[in-house]
């Protein structure tokens, strides 16, 4: 596709005779990103343009209470077990990164006092280290200093094999952390690595996890009563069904957060998330409403809510299994040596690919 292509594709778009998810996988091929793709497109026909917040908070607290819905309810708030984004977006209620993103995909300081650069020493020019300076008087919540150790055994946790870390992937480039004080770390990777933000999202308090390292990370009371240095405090959580928090005192941050309490209610049916937010009012934020975009539409005309689309990198997808769950061969059940009964046909996956109405994913 020429730039003359794209020009013709982005009108059709905009006139409405081309799908913007058709036209989003195209260009996906061509190596733009989502961000990239969302400017060119612009908002989508429809639906209202979201809105920046300029809000500046002069004191911390006051905001009331914030009620969410994430119709898949998360089951535990520990972040480097999450087993999905229902986990682990309840588990960064509570625990912070070393950096995170803004809404422009620039990188922001969160437990460290500012962004490491090449200008600032901070990124080695071969691309093999960066040092970060940590963020001083920083406080978990049950009071206790957060400093250059809890990143050290961050990385120590998720990369023991016993532990079993969902996040582990992230880490696995990392040689070895150096500690030069309390409140400086330097990370060593093991070839260039341009992406060294994706590790150290949230950071876990050593002396809360260390005795529940390896083998016994399962058995961790904090997985369910997080302690984390994030502008919320653990309240209330009902694996399943509630997560509660109420606001930190002690945050790092001046005048933040805002709302006093947060609510994360889970459960239910994308349908009936989307409803409750944009037609009742009964909640004030819901994610992830993998809804038709009429149905949205007709919801946000009449409704008291509005539509915030955000485009991302997420993708939902089903996968089957081609071994078979019920049979046990040398003591493993879904043994490569045992084919599933039916969906090793080409038959039955060719009549599965037929079921799907791939007009209403587009």
């Amino acid at each position: 596709m020429d730039e003359r292509e794209l020009a013709e594709s982005r009108r059709r778009v905009r006139a409405g005779s081309l799908d913007r998810r058709q036209f989003a996988r195209t260009v996906v091929g061509l190596g733009l990103t989502a961000p990239m793709i969302a400017e060119l497109l612009g908002p989508r026909p429809g639906h209202a343009q979201p809105r920046r917040s300029t809000f500046t908070p002069t004191r911390r607290g006051g905001g009331g209470e914030l009620k969410t819905l994430w119709w898949q309810a998360p089951t535990i708030l520990n972040p480097h077990l999450a087993t999905g984004a229902k986990d682990a977006d309840a588990s960064r209620i509570f625990y912070e990164g070393l950096v995170s993103f803004d809404p422009d995909g620039n990188i922001v300081p969160d437990l460290v006092a500012e962004v490491p650069t090449i200008d600032n020493s901070g990124l080695a020019r071969d691309g093999l280290s960066v040092t970060l300076k940590l963020k001083k008087g920083v406080q978990w919540h049950d009071g206790k200093p957060f400093t250059a150790d809890d990143v050290v055994f961050t990385w120590e946790y998720v990369m023991d094999p016993a532990t079993a870390a969902t996040t582990s992937g992230a880490y696995r480039d990392i040689a070895r952390i150096d500690k030069p004080d309390q409140h400086t770390v330097k990370i060593v990777y093991k070839s260039p690595n341009p992406f060294w933000a994706k590790a150290f999202s949230s950071i876990i308090p050593r002396h809360v996890f260390a005795p529940f390292k390896g083998a016994r990370s399962r058995e961790a009371p904090a997985n369910l009563k997080p302690v984390g240095t994030g502008p919320y405090r653990y309240a209330d959580f009902k694996p399943g069904d509630l997560v509660r928090a109420e606001v930190f005192p002690g945050y790092h941050e001046a005048n933040w957060p805002f709302f006093d309490r947060l609510e994360m209610k889970g459960g239910g049916d994308a349908v009936s998330a989307a409803r409750a937010v944009i037609q009742t009012g009964e909640y004030d934020f819901a994610w992830n409403m993998q809804v038709e975009d009429d149905v949205l539409r007709r919801m946000e005309q009449g409704g008291k809510g509005r539509l915030d689309i955000a485009w991302g990198g997420g993708i939902e997808q089903i996968f089957f299994n081609f071994s078979d769950p019920l049979r046990e061969i040398d003591g493993e059940r879904s043994s490569v040596k045992a084919p599933h009964p039916f969906l090793t046909d080409p038959a039955v996956r060719t009549a599965l690919s037929l079921l799907v109405d791939r007009e209403a994913r587009r």
